[in-house]
């Protein structure tokens, strides 16, 4: 199966994660089929917090790909500030 689920990068104490597609099988920050965006929690200023690609979450869900409880609040979250 595959999910829609974060993989963190980024420093000690200061996490950065990919959003990216993956076999759910696969170890947490193991390969990916695609990255599909970025999620920054301690973004300041003028950097960007979340950035995600919508056509190709759409192209994923409609293949059978499953967002994680994280990745689907972000997602809305991304939804509301397009909307807006």
């Amino acid at each position: 199966m595959v999910n829609i689920r974060l993989a963190r990068g980024g420093a000690k104490k200061h996490p950065f994660y990919h959003i990216v597609v993956s076999d759910k099988r696969k170890p947490r920050d193991s390969g990916y089929i695609e990255r599909i965006g970025y999620f920054n929690p301690v973004a300041r200023g003028q950097e960007v917090r979340l950035h995600i690609e919508q056509d190709r979450v759409a192209y994923w869900v409609g293949c059978g790909a499953q967002p994680t409880e994280r990745v689907t609040k972000l997602l809305k979250e991304s939804a509301e500030t397009v909307a807006a």
